[in-house]
């Protein structure tokens, strides 16, 4: 049984949207859940020597919270982040004392990611800049680990028919 759907991606694909979306639709079922964005719970500075995105620091930050979130009954856990690695697959599935975990990485052509990007990013051009270069790397880095169970094209469908879809294939 899946507990566990990790949106993977790149920068600007919208993983936490359509994390929030997949909430609201599990809301709405009725069942306990958490949505972790492990970008938010990796947030540090300076980052770690050999750490760039400190994700020892995400991993033991996860690790923590699953621990609370099950005590208070969360069946279901939807995370938002980047696996780029089928070795740390493992590392997220114990993390999350996961009974079946399900990854799914979200795509967007290059048009609609520099437009999410240079809203996200319109008040600060050395982030713009970065992140922009950083979404084409990433998505190629994903696409050759092919580590995820599927692919869904987040570009112009609704985030709820995303989420609908991702509901779907976890069987929840």
């Amino acid at each position: 049984m899946i507990d566990s759907v990790f949106l993977n991606g790149t920068v600007g694909v919208g993983k936490s949207t359509v994390a929030e979306a997949l909430s609201t639709l599990e809301t709405k079922s009725g069942h306990h859940h958490a949505v972790i964005d492990l970008d938010q719970i990796s947030r540090a500075w300076p980052p770690p020597k050999g750490d760039r995105f400190n994700h020892e620091l995400e991993m033991a930050n996860l690790r923590d919270l699953v621990v609370n979130y099950r005590r208070a009954g969360v069946e279901h856990f939807i995370l938002a982040g980047v696996v780029e690695e089928a070795s740390e697959i493992p590392r997220y599935e114990a993390a999350l004392q996961s009974s079946g975990f399900l990854i799914c990485r979200l795509e967007a052509d290059a048009a609609t990611l520099t437009r999410r990007l240079r809203l996200r990013h319109a008040d600060n051009a050395s982030d713009l800049e970065w992140h922009l270069g950083r979404a084409g790397e990433l998505a190629a880095i994903l696409r050759v680990a092919s580590i995820d169970h599927f692919v869904v094209d987040n570009s112009g469908s609704s985030i709820t028919a995303t989420a609908t879809i991702l509901k779907e294939r976890a069987g929840w």
